[in-house]
């Protein structure tokens, strides 16, 4: 949810603590936390607020003034975004037909662009200028060395705001840097009552199946249509025909389905175990009766299967060919 034009209910508190009156703004901030909880649209909103020239009592952004439309229209001459960039295959000028794949390192060269930035002064008179980088775990040794160097003689005026989902992949040393600042996590009451205000429809059922994350839930609600196709075809168990099956749960991508039947199997060892199922809260009675014919020992076969079916999810394979494969394999730890 880019350019979001508030900040979360779950946020408020932290939002006062670091608008309060007078305080002094770090020259790093690290927001980290588990991913789906808005800590990017938080970043964003907070650099926005920061960039305004006329923004509210409470902090917030006035979304009108040149600052706030230089910001919305990606153009804001104070601010700088590092997150992992798409990258061309062929890098002649013209050529036909050329592919992008997605990156996932910010690379050296991105902050080494940052000099020119830093040296600057702001547009702005005693106005500050902005670094987000999203998410912090993208950078690689040598990129993350590099923007060390800048946080070890931070320049005048410069706020570097660092979103982390995987804090434990940052070097210490920049963890030492910054001004910690562990982003909340909503309750199931508080995601709810934001989803039904939002009006996503099946919110319960989507929040468990995507581990407490609201946004991921209002982000991908698109997709519950084909996942209940997906938790149908699961229910059927033995009866299932991968041939059939395959097609349906890799028709977003081939990692989404099998994450998909790992969540399923999951649940049915949960039963199995005499534990609470944690995804699928609207299917407690098919997993159940697939849990009575399950075999055991099959079962936690088929989830080791599964977590090395994922590493591969990736690779250039026939996806609908090793799709089948992995349903077959779950069609056969059920006994007749």
């Amino acid at each position: 949810m880019s350019n979001i034009k508030y900040i979360y209910p779950w946020q408020s508190d932290i939002w006062q603590r670091l608008n309060q009156d007078g305080q002094r703004l770090p020259h790093a901030l690290l927001l980290h936390g588990r991913a789906g909880i808005g800590k990017y649209d938080f970043a964003r909103h907070f650099s926005q607020a920061l960039l305004c020239s006329n923004k509210s009592v409470d902090g917030n952004a006035c979304g009108v003034c040149s600052s706030c439309n230089w910001f919305n229209d990606e153009s804001h001459p104070d601010f700088r975004l590092l997150s992992p960039e798409q990258e061309s295959e062929s890098e002649e000028e013209g050529a036909p037909a050329k592919k992008t794949k997605k990156k996932t390192q910010i690379s050296v060269a991105q902050v080494r662009e940052l000099n020119d930035f830093l040296s600057l002064s702001s547009h702005r008179s005693n106005g500050l200028r902005i670094v987000l980088i999203h998410p912090a775990e993208a950078l690689n040794l040598a990129s993350a060395n590099a923007l060390l160097k800048v946080l070890e003689e931070p320049a005048a005026g410069v706020v570097f705001i660092l979103v982390s989902h995987q804090m434990q992949r940052l070097l210490p040393t920049i963890i030492s840097r910054c001004h910690k600042i562990n982003m909340p996590v909503p309750d199931e009451k508080q995601s709810l009552a934001w989803l039904n205000a939002q009006g996503v429809d099946h919110a319960q059922q989507q929040l468990a199946y995507l581990e407490g994350s609201p946004i991921k839930v209002f982000i991908e609600q698109a997709q519950f249509k084909q996942r209940t196709e997906t938790w149908r075809l699961l229910s059927l168990g033995r009866k299932l025909e991968p041939h059939i099956a395959a097609p349906a749960l890799i028709a977003s991508s081939v990692e989404t389905g099998i994450i998909a039947i790992q969540k399923w199997i999951y649940d049915i060892v949960a039963i199995k175990l005499g534990q609470q199922i944690r995804y699928h809260l609207q299917y407690v009675n098919a997993l159940q009766a697939l849990a009575e014919k399950v075999n055991l020992g099959r079962l936690f076969e088929m989830q080791k299967k599964t977590n090395e079916y994922r590493k591969l999810a990736l690779h250039p394979l026939n996806h609908e060919l090793q799709m089948e494969g992995l349903l077959l394999e779950y069609t056969k730890i059920f006994q007749s």
